[in-house]
């Protein structure tokens, strides 16, 4: 199967043939690449196949998943489509690698965040936790599409209180709406902006290292 995106791959320096191993895939924000989110998750490599995937999309100086057509409203189509590719990423790497399909991670910070939830929300017992940093579910996730989230899945979720781009009570609308199908969260909120600060950095580090255990 011919990979349907560009990616970044990190694993356990040393592999032991025959082990499965949980995985992390990483998405990006708008405008940004899979090189930018590999600081995020330094030392988790030990413990994890990372894939930091690549937006299919040009973006100014970088990538997308999706375009949008105003504030908080994707373009249904293109998003639609992003969906699908990421989707199927997740199935080609595990095909292709030794992952443990009972602890499959997604993290994403912004545009980033808003796919993971997505495809946390779709992809039923394919996905084990993901981490959220400042995002948010589009209104037509939440109406049109399937919702069949695993009921042993874990998030975390993160917020600065002060982002300028994606409102605050847009993560603890985020929080209450997992909460509401039953599924465990943790929410953080944080001094900051539209940023992931070392606190944040550390809390979900600890918090992966932690589930990917139970």
């Amino acid at each position: 199967m011919e990979t349907p995106m560009i990616y970044e791959l990190r694993r356990p320096k040393n592999n032991v043939t025959g082990k499965k191993y949980p995985a992390l895939f990483i998405m990006h924000g708008i405008g940004s690449n899979e090189h930018n989110m590999l600081s995020l998750v330094d030392g988790l490599e030990e413990h994890f196949y990372i894939f930091s995937v690549r937006g299919h999309l040009s973006q100014g100086p970088g990538f997308a998943y999706f375009t949008i057509q105003g504030y908080g409203k994707p373009h249904r189509e293109v998003f639609d489509d992003g969906m699908d590719k990421l989707t199927n990423f997740i199935t080609y790497a595990s095909e292709k690698y030794p992952l443990d399909l009972n602890k499959l991670y997604l993290l994403g910070f912004s545009q980033g965040a808003i796919v993971s939830m997505t495809l946390a929300l779709t992809l039923g017992n394919k996905i084990k936790g993901v981490v959220s940093l400042s995002g948010y579910i589009p209104i037509f996730v939440k109406e049109e599409y399937n919702i069949n989230p695993d009921k042993n899945l874990a998030v975390f979720i993160s917020h600065g209180e002060f982002d300028q781009v994606l409102p605050f009570e847009w993560g603890k609308e985020n929080a209450d709406y997992f909460t509401k199908l039953g599924i465990s969260v943790t929410f953080n909120k944080y001094p900051e902006g539209h940023t992931v600060s070392e606190k944040n950095l550390h809390d979900f580090q600890t918090w992966l290292l932690n589930d990917v255990q139970r």
